[in-house]
C-alpha cells in the first residue's frame, strides 16, 4: 500500500501514463507495466518464499505477498480501495460467494481452463463445488487448496480421543477442567466455538435466549481458563509440557507443528455431535480468488493454474509454520509427495471422519453483537 495515496515513483510513473493517454496509448502500457507483477494478499503459506521462488523465477515475476489474519478485515481493505492494489485473494470459503463477488470486488475465472482442476481434487470438491461458485452456479469465483477441521486441542495423555470427541466442548465446562485448559485467542474463531459450547449454531440468526446463552459460556470460557495466548507455538509447549491438558480453539492447523516434531499426543479432536444440524465441529476450506484489480495483472491466473502441480501443493500444504491438508491430495501424484510422518502430522488417518462430522466455516449474521459480549468477558479475564 501507498501512504497518503502517492509517492515520488508513483508520481513519476503516473506523469508517464497522463503522456501516454494523450498518444492514444494508455490500454497497452498500462498492461506492459504490469505483466510481470503479482501482489497477493493471503492467509499465512501463500506468503512463503518457499512456494513463491519458483514462481518467480519461473515467471521472472515480482511477487509481493502480505498475510492476512482476519477475514472480515480483508474484505474491508478491498471494500475500502484495495482491489487496486492485489490481484489475488485468500480467505476463508463463504466471503467469496457471499460478499466478494456480489460487491463486485472479485472476478470470475475462466471455467474452462480451471474447473477440469477441480475433477482431480478430493471427492469433497469435484466440481461444481459450491463455495467456489456464485449463487446462481454459473461463475467460477475461485480456486479450493488449503482446509482443515478446527475446533479444540488435547493432549491424549491426559484426556483420550473417545472422550473428548464424545464430549465435545462440555470438556470445557467440566469444573475439574479449571486452571487445566488454554485459551488460544483468535477471536473470530473463539466466538464460533462459545456458540458450539453453549449449543447455539454459530451460523444463524440468533434469539435473545441463544445470545444469553453464548454470553454464559464466554464467561464461564474464559473465566476457568489457566493460559490466555495467541501463539500456537506456547500453548503447544503448555499442552507437552503438562501445564494444561486441553486448549479452546485449535485443530490440525494449530496441533501439527507438535505432532510432525513428534509429539504425537498432541491431537486435533472433532466432537461426533453438536447444535450445527447434529454436526459438533467446524471445517474452514480456503479459496483463493482474482481480485476484479482495474489493472489486472496476467499473472494472477497463472499462479492459480502454478500452485496446483503436485510439487507446490505438498509446499502449500507444508508451508512453514503449520501444517494442513489440501483438496489436491485427490491426485495420486500429489500424495506421492508425502511420506508417513508428514501425513500422521496432519492427522490424515481421520480426516475423513472428522469432516463428515464437521459444518462449513461460514458467517455469523450476529458476529458485531457477540464480539462486543466475547471482548467485554475477555477484557474482565484479562484485568
Amino acid at each position: 500500500m501507498f501512504k497518503n495515496g502517492m509517492n515520488r515513483r508513483n508520481f513519476l510513473q503516473q506523469t508517464g501514463l497522463w503522456a501516454a493517454a494523450a498518444a492514444g496509448m494508455l490500454p497497452k502500457l498500462a498492461y506492459a507495466a504490469r505483466d510481470k507483477e503479482l501482489n497477493i494478499y493471503c492467509w499465512e503459506g501463500y506468503n512463503s518464499d518457499d512456494v513463491l521462488d519458483p514462481f518467480r523465477r519461473e515467471f521472472d515475476a515480482k511477487v509481493r505477498a502480505e498475510g492476512l489474519t482476519s477475514d472480515p478485515d480483508a474484505v474491508n481493505r478491498l471494500r475500502a480501495g484495495e482491489t487496486a492494489v492485489w490481484d489475488l485473494i485468500n480467505v476463508n470459503n463463504p466471503w467469496a460467494r457471499e460478499m466478494m463477488y456480489p460487491e463486485g470486488l472479485i472476478r470470475p475465472l475462466p471455467r474452462d481452463r480451471f474447473e477440469p482442476m477441480f475433477e482431480k481434487m478430493m471427492p469433497a470438491f469435484h466440481p461444481p463445488y459450491e463455495w467456489a461458485m456464485d449463487k446462481s452456479g454459473q461463475e467460477l469465483l475461485g480456486m479450493t487448496q488449503r482446509f482443515g477441521p478446527f475446533n479444540f486441542v488435547v493432549n491424549t495423555e491426559k484426556i483420550s480421543r473417545a472422550t473428548a470427541e464424545d464430549e465435545g466442548f462440555n470438556v470445557f465446562l467440566d469444573a475439574a477442567m479449571n486452571g487445566r485448559y488454554g485459551v488460544l485467542t483468535y477471536d473470530n474463531w473463539n466466538i464460533y466455538h462459545m456458540c458450539v459450547t453453549a449449543g447455539v449454531h454459530p451460523f444463524k440468526a440468533h434469539t435473545e435466549q441463544e445470545i444469553a446463552a453464548f454470553t454464559d459460556a464466554c464467561k464461564k470460557i474464559f473465566n476457568g481458563a489457566k493460559l490466555l495466548t495467541d501463539d500456537l507455538v506456547q500453548m503447544n509447549l503448555a499442552l507437552i509440557n503438562g501445564e494444561i491438558d486441553a486448549y479452546f480453539t485449535g485443530g490440525t492447523y494449530t496441533a501439527s507443528p507438535a505432532r510432525y516434531d513428534g509429539a504425537t499426543q498432541v491431537r486435533g479432536i472433532t466432537p461426533k455431535s453438536g447444535p450445527m444440524d447434529g454436526k459438533g465441529g467446524i471445517v474452514w476450506i480456503e479459496l483463493t480468488s482474482a481480485v476484479d484489480n482495474p489493472d489486472p495483472s496476467p499473472l494472477a491466473d497463472e499462479f492459480l493454474a502454478y500452485v496446483q502441480r503436485p510439487d507446490i501443493s505438498k509446499r502449500v500444504a507444508f508451508a512453514e509454520g503449520t501444517y494442513n491438508p489440501v483438496s489436491q491430495m485427490g491426485e495420486a501424484a500429489v500424495m506421492a509427495q508425502f511420506d508417513a510422518d508428514e501425513l500422521n502430522a496432519i492427522q490424515w488417518d481421520t480426516l475423513e471422519e472428522e469432516m463428515a462430522n464437521s459444518a462449513d466455516y461460514d458467517i455469523n449474521p450476529d458476529y458485531a453483537q457477540m464480539y462486543d459480549i466475547y471482548a467485554a468477558a475477555k477484557r474482565e479475564r484479562e484485568s
